[in-house]
């Protein structure tokens, strides 16, 4: 199941071929020995009929997933992506776990996005998050987003430095409400 590759490929979506594994030469940030390899995101046909069937379970309201909405950079058109959140107390922070994938570029340009679920819809405003604040959440989200794990180099139980050091490869954004929520 994907999280968050663009379902519109017409609009900067990253169609190619299968995921692949690369280290590109790269040592573990602790300086010792090599790292993992890492998946590099590339929406398929299945990873799309993934996000339709997810999507569809999030509109009723089923699963952990919300629907990312945001505002096509080029074209202005909605574009609607599920996504799994990372929530502590009423904190929210939307991850993207496969890079500086569409609806990462859209939400940059405009500033906001609109979550989903089931009846309930919330409007927020995005803070992009420095590599400090972003890497105790890259963490958490290892571990309660499991698909995604082959795109980090850290594990979900190596310890915060090593997200921090990815971060620049898994974009975090806060989301602050806008207004009240909508049904």
């Amino acid at each position: 199941m994907s999280d968050a590759g663009s379902s519109h490929a017409g609009d900067g979506g990253q169609n190619g071929p299968e995921d692949h594994a690369d280290t590109a030469g790269l040592t573990h940030p602790g300086g010792h020995g090599r790292t993992r390899p890492v998946r590099e995101f590339r929406m398929s046909a299945a990873d799309r009929m993934g996000n339709a069937i997810f999507s569809l379970l999030t509109r009723a309201g089923i699963g952990p997933a919300h629907l990312l909405t945001t505002r096509g950079r080029k074209t202005g058109r909605p574009r609607t992506n599920p996504v799994i959140l990372v929530q502590q107390d009423k904190q929210r922070w939307l991850v993207a776990p496969y890079g500086a994938v569409a609806w990462v570029l859209n939400a940059r340009a405009t500033g906001r996005v609109t979550l989903r679920r089931g009846r309930d819809r919330q409007d927020y405003t995005i803070r992009e998050l420095s590599a400090a604040e972003s890497g105790p959440v890259l963490q958490r989200y290892t571990r309660i987003a499991p698909a995604t794990r082959p795109y980090f180099q850290a594990s979900k139980d190596s310890p915060v430095a090593e997200f921090t050091a990815e971060t620049h490869r898994h974009p975090v954004f806060e989301l602050t409400p806008i207004g009240q929520t909508q049904r």
